[in-house]
């Protein structure tokens, strides 16, 4: 349930065009739906500006598709970290859908989406941390921001970046996503006045710790005003991004 769409509710009641139980019966699962093992919060737009995201890791692809169903034709549908197995299944189910095996999203767009002025910029360090940058691209696309991928500007090989800085500058918002010891956003953070959102990933070998090494490198970095989420995490980053950008544009 979008403004939009409550507001058309209301305004249908009030216009006699639709009764009072109609309107009722599109309203009946506030605050939520529950479906037995899950449950739906088809409001949630209304209080933070973005439909539920379905989290698609440990579920199994029956749960995913009952998931679907409930959500289907109600607002967009996002889902993070779903296997090639349950993406498979579902599409099986819903043909509309559309899977994107590097970042393990499936999307279903029913309602036309209203995109921010802004565009956000997706910088990674390597290839290797492409799962991660495509996880945000197609986060900010169904939260309605725009994004472009810049990818392999590391400081491994410094003057790559230097040779995309300008591009870089026109975007209004950064996503930097860097693995090994993540020094890319603290790089960018000295050249540009964009907000920044570092996302550490877990690319690295052994003394990486996972990733580990990436984050506490972001956390402690020398340049000023860098926001750091979680490791691999580039559905929060995303989520940070869109909400950057509907600010400027409010």
């Amino acid at each position: 349930m979008t403004n939009d769409k409550l507001k058309n509710i209301l305004n249908a009641i009030k216009d006699g065009s639709m009764d009072v139980d109609q309107g009722m019966e599109q309203l009946r699962d506030l605050p939520y739906q529950d479906i037995g093992h899950t449950k739906i919060d088809h409001h949630r737009s209304l209080r933070n500006g973005f439909p539920e995201v379905i989290y698609g890791a440990g579920k199994t692809p029956q749960q995913l598709v009952d998931i679907f169903e409930h959500m289907c034709g109600r607002s967009n549908i996002l889902a993070t970290r779903v296997s090639p197995e349950s993406a498979e299944y579902v599409s099986s189910r819903f043909p509309q859908v559309e899977y994107n095996d590097t970042a393990g999203t499936l999307t279903c767009k029913s309602e036309e989406i209203s995109y921010s002025s802004g565009m956000v910029g997706i910088i990674t360090a390597g290839t290797s941390d492409l799962n991660v940058a495509e996880e945000a691209q197609v986060t900010c696309d169904m939260l309605g921001s725009r994004a472009e991928i810049i990818s392999d500007i590391g400081v491994a090989g410094i003057h790559r970046l230097f040779d995309r800085i300008d591009a870089i500058r026109r975007f209004s918002v950064l996503i930097v996503v860097a693995g090994m010891e993540g020094a890319l956003s603290s790089v960018i953070g000295g050249l540009v006045d964009q907000p920044i959102i570092a996302v550490p990933t877990s690319v690295g070998y052994g003394a990486n710790f996972s990733g580990l090494s990436a984050l506490l490198g972001m956390l402690t970095s020398c340049a000023s005003g860098i926001t750091v989420v979680n490791i691999d995490n580039g559905f929060g980053a995303a989520c940070a991004a869109c909400k950057i950008n509907k600010a400027i544009d409010s």
